[in-house]
């Protein structure tokens, strides 16, 4: 497991939480958008340092008192087969723990869930569930049974066995007003579904592209109906 950033201080990782975020390089997914390519790409992963987990302790025990959490992003972070004794031991110091995932190890996050190790996932709906609009957002990389994966974490998380937020990310080059319609109808018992904007702040992507993101109007309709069928908001890009 590669540990390569901490960030210090979040707002809005964990909702209602000031967390710290840290980051584990390495993913299954090429998703073109993806504006950290430097934790995905193996090429560019080799290049940054690994920090020891004695300075992430280091940094947790000093901080105790002021974060109230701690966020796990990458990445995809439950490729690690290490992940539940790393928190566990975070666990001891008393932190919330928030898991970023694409839900591709519906059982690595059944087995947090189970075990109490997490106490908020925050997993991404690339596309409407079907494969062939779900692999073009993920970089043409699934197979059928990671979408079935993926699928089953979606079911594990719709349970509420813990605390959870889907999100999409919007871009026109992918999504139809239609495909987020058919995720909402998919996800109706959902406690939160946020939709986000693509922004072309971020510098660069995994694919070196840039997206187009809808307009504040299409996003309120897509709002105003997917709302009759789960609860879906809006929010800025992460």
């Amino acid at each position: 497991m590669k540990i390569v950033n901490i960030l210090k201080q979040s707002l809005i990782e964990y909702p209602g939480k000031i967390s710290g975020v840290i980051f584990i390089a390495g993913c299954n997914f090429r998703c073109p958008f993806c504006y950290v390519p430097h934790l995905v790409l193996p090429e560019r992963i080799k290049e940054l340092p690994s920090i020891p987990e004695k300075e992430v302790f280091s940094f947790l025990e000093e901080r105790r008192g002021f974060l109230e959490a701690v966020a796990i992003s990458g990445g995809e972070p439950t490729l690690n087969p290490e992940l539940p004794d790393f928190i566990k031991k975070i666990k001891k110091m008393e932190y919330a723990i928030e898991l970023e995932t694409n839900g591709s190890n519906p059982e690595m996050l059944k087995y947090l869930i189970e075990k109490k190790l997490i106490d908020y996932v925050c997993m991404d709906i690339k596309n409407d569930l079907v494969f062939e609009k779900y692999n073009p957002v993920v970089g043409g990389v699934l197979t059928r049974e990671i979408f079935e994966r993926v699928k089953k974490s979606i079911e594990i998380l719709l349970q509420g066995k813990v605390d959870y937020q889907f999100r999409t990310t919007l871009m026109k080059e992918f999504h139809k007003k239609e495909d987020i319609i058919n995720i909402c109808k998919k996800i109706k018992k959902a406690k939160v579904y946020y939709l986000q904007n693509f922004e072309n702040t971020k510098g660069e992507t995994v694919s070196g592209k840039t997206f187009t993101p809808f307009s504040e109007e299409e996003i309120k309709e897509i709002i105003e109906e997917g709302k009759k069928y789960t609860n879906i908001k809006a929010r800025s890009y992460l």
